[in-house]
């Protein structure tokens, strides 16, 4: 019996010499947006994941994180947040979690290098891939410094329905509120490369600078719930 005890006590010590916690194993579905934060969100006041992100503003977060590899998620750290993407997916009706499996396979097929951190579903579902501590695969020369967001279109249009529309929304602002951006530090892919990407609020500009007013607004609601 002392044995048993003493080798428990042995595994539960080297767990904590090396950042885990019981907590953290229990609630791995609720990693942090940034590595940096998974303390608090272990912690008892619970000052960090998806329940307390809604509180703040943010549609809910699934978060299913790719595992490491060169293709999808290199580990590369962002040292400071300056933009938000918005992107579309390019394939229609295909919904947040495959795309998100689509990245996760690509550490086997070694197809291209591409990721996103955050897919927002034709549900409104949002799914978090890449810490936001971490670069993805996205944004080209504004990979160092931009937090990606990838969303999904019913048709070829690429224009989001109201689910997908609304997540992106409430994502974005809350993202910019973290990171201390306006709605000015929103971007399309298209204003990075001439990329026609995302298609529909590239090609309909009025529905872009809409949806950036839209952001704005959200912005300043989510200041008013995380003051109270």
């Amino acid at each position: 019996m002392v044995i048993i005890v003493l080798a428990g006590w042995i595994f539960i010590n080297r767990m904590s010499e090396n950042g885990w916690s019981i907590g953290g194993f229990i609630h791995n579905s609720d990693t942090v947006v940034s590595d940096t934060e998974q303390s608090e969100t272990d912690s008892s006041d619970s000052s960090g994941g998806p329940e307390q992100w809604q509180k703040e503003g943010a549609p809910y977060i699934d978060v299913e994180l790719l595992t490491p590899n060169e293709y999808s998620r290199p580990q590369i750290p962002i040292e400071s947040v300056q933009y938000i993407a918005v992107h579309y997916t390019a394939n229609p009706g295909a919904t947040a979690i495959a795309n998100r499996n689509y990245f996760e396979n690509l550490a086997n097929t070694h197809d291209t290098k591409v990721s996103s951190h955050f897919v927002v579903g034709l549900e409104g579902e949002v799914v978090q891939c890449i810490p936001t501590s971490e670069m993805s695969y996205a944004t080209n020369s504004r990979n160092v410094d931009t937090l990606s967001i990838e969303c999904c279109h019913p048709d070829e249009t690429g224009k989001f329905n109201d689910a997908t529309y609304d997540s992106v929304v409430k994502l974005t602002a809350w993202l910019c509120t973290r990171f201390d951006l306006t709605s000015e530090n929103v971007i399309r892919h298209y204003d990075v490369t001439g990329k026609d990407c995302p298609k529909y609020y590239v090609e309909n500009p009025d529905a872009w600078l809409q949806m950036k007013a839209d952001i704005a607004a959200q912005i300043e609601t989510d200041y008013s719930l995380q003051n109270n």
